[in-house]
């Protein structure tokens, strides 16, 4: 089915569709709209700045590749909180990741940010669905990301596919770090994701976890940070699997196997507890803009 594109002049505010979000608690349905959004967005210098802070990326002249995820937030927020879309933003668990940079991310001040949904699928547990984001400049294509995002509850008449397991290579530390109690509301300030469940541990235990927890996207930009030397400036694709939330605070080792093209990696907490599990590899670069 095509989509049915929406042009924004500007980026959504925040504050009203967190409003929205948190009076729309019902599953309404079983299919995704057909509906995306776009809008051309600019990089703000002194954000950029603040997000590279909170996410340990050194000071560079490309954007560090999780940064779109960022500018494109308000955007997926007024969709998943549209009226047409049928699942309640709060509760929804982001289960996977795959971030495509297929250029260079250097230069890069006012881009064109696209967002939408396919692919709803049964799970275990409730139903998934993709969340795409898509950067494009005048060239066409730069960056682009799925989110694999699951819904509790839903019901769906197919069933679920359980995914192959992938091997594994061989693995050393790379390094570690601590993740202090109070990264989930300083992830919230630079990504604007407020959700309560990464705040405090009054807030986390409102909605049944015993501390807060660690959002998602900071845990993979932190590792890509640390990672920087392992991986090309672009034409490559790291996918990560969300494993055990990791609990605020907590120290975290990041292993991965030795820089090349393609190469594995996993995030473990205390008693060797998988936190995420990722892999990279290289893409063939757009050879024409789209």
């Amino acid at each position: 089915m095509a989509t049915d594109w929406q042009l924004l002049n500007s980026a959504p505010h925040w504050s009203a569709l967190y409003w929205r979000a948190a009076t729309r608690r019902k599953i309404t349905g079983t299919e995704l709209p057909d509906v995306g959004l776009r809008c051309w967005l600019s990089v703000d210098a002194g954000h950029l700045a603040a997000y590279r802070k909170v996410c340990g990326f050194p000071e560079s002249g490309l954007l560090p590749p999780t940064y779109p995820q960022v500018l494109a937030f308000g955007l997926q927020l007024q969709l998943l909180t549209d009226k047409a879309f049928p699942f309640p933003l709060l509760g929804l668990v982001h289960l996977a990741n795959r971030i495509r940079v297929l250029r260079p991310l250097g230069g890069v001040s006012r881009v064109c940010v696209s967002v939408r949904v396919q692919n709803l699928q049964p799970h275990a547990k409730g139903a998934t669905f993709d969340l795409i984001t898509r950067v494009d400049d005048a060239l066409g294509l730069l960056w682009e990301a799925e989110s694999q995002m699951l819904c509790k509850g839903v019901k769906l008449a197919s069933e679920a596919i359980e995914p192959a397991a992938d091997a594994t290579a061989p693995m050393s530390e790379v390094t570690r770090w601590w993740a202090p109690g109070e990264i989930g509301r300083q992830y919230a300030r630079v990504s604007g994701d407020y959700n309560p469940i990464h705040l405090s541990t009054a807030s986390a235990r409102l909605f049944g976890f015993p501390r807060a927890i660690a959002h998602g996207l900071w845990i993979k930009a932190r590792t890509l940070a640390a990672l920087s030397g392992h991986l090309p400036g672009s034409a490559y694709e790291i996918t990560v699997q969300f494993k055990k939330p990791v609990r605020l605070p907590s120290e975290v080792v990041l292993l991965a196997s030795a820089a090349d093209a393609h190469g594995e990696l996993k995030l473990i907490g205390a008693g060797e507890l998988e936190h995420m599990l990722g892999t990279w590899r290289p893409i063939a670069r757009p050879s024409r803009a789209e």
